[in-house]
């Protein structure tokens, strides 16, 4: 770390933070999409899509075919492979959508951290098809440590994936500042272990219809130009 920096790493989370993230709304036309298209029972698919959805992210299914057999099973619905393959594509499609689309300065902001000796750590709540388009994204040669959820076996509301990211980046976590937009409680448990915790929110961006997102009265910015205010306030913008 320079003596220009605050903080010896940053730890980003990845949708809503890095990516602007789909809205929960998308989630939802997704799950009535596969719903109609294996003629599952519209809102009992839609409602176990939701309520069973964290075994994606905990990695208790293997991939989104296995997840989307599951509630099937559960909803007595029979399909055959090639429905749950092509449906499988939908959320697939979406999660590389959202990854692909970077905020505007999420590259120029990663770069300038790198050039003043911070380190930069990753923490995802996701699915496996996160961690398998990861490589192919220009945030990936720029991160350090990327931890996902459903590679860990455990996601943000356990605070031991925050720990984690800490031991991978050999960090103590009050040398850490953590930035998110807020869901499954991650601002708080970053902020409970030592990080300076940090959520971002974009003005034109709607927040209120995601039941997981937290509230939150700590720092709160609207863009990731304004972490290096704070990790390297020395760094001309």
């Amino acid at each position: 770390m320079t003596d220009k920096n605050l903080y010896k790493a940053v730890i980003f989370d990845l949708g809503g933070t890095l990516t602007r993230g789909a809205k929960w709304s998308d989630y939802a036309d997704v799950a009535r999409k596969i719903a109609s298209m294996l003629n599952a029972p519209t809102e009992e698919f839609v409602r176990l899509w939701f309520d069973q959805s964290e075994g994606l992210v905990t990695g208790a299914f293997p991939n989104w075919e296995a997840y989307i057999s599951h509630v099937c099973r559960q909803l007595e619905v029979n399909v055959e492979d090639y429905q749950i393959k092509y449906a499988a594509s939908l959320p697939f499609n979406l999660a590389r959508e959202m990854i692909m689309i970077l905020r505007d300065d999420a590259l120029d902001v990663l770069i300038q951290l790198k050039s003043s000796d911070c380190k930069i750590g990753l923490i995802s709540d996701c699915g496996p098809d996160v961690p398998e388009i990861w490589n192919e994204t220009p945030l990936c040669g720029l991160v350090d440590v990327a931890i996902f959820s459903c590679s860990l076996g455990m996601n943000k509301a356990d605070m031991r994936i925050f720990q984690s990211a800490t031991k991978e980046l050999v960090v103590q976590p009050e040398d850490c500042t953590y930035v998110a937009d807020g869901n499954r409680q991650e601002l708080s448990n970053a902020a409970k272990l030592g990080m300076y915790a940090i959520r971002i929110l974009v003005p034109d961006e709607e927040t209120d219809e995601n039941p997981l997102r937290e509230k939150w009265d700590g720092h709160t910015i609207s863009s990731l130009t304004e972490v290096l205010k704070i990790v390297t306030p020395n760094v001309k913008e």
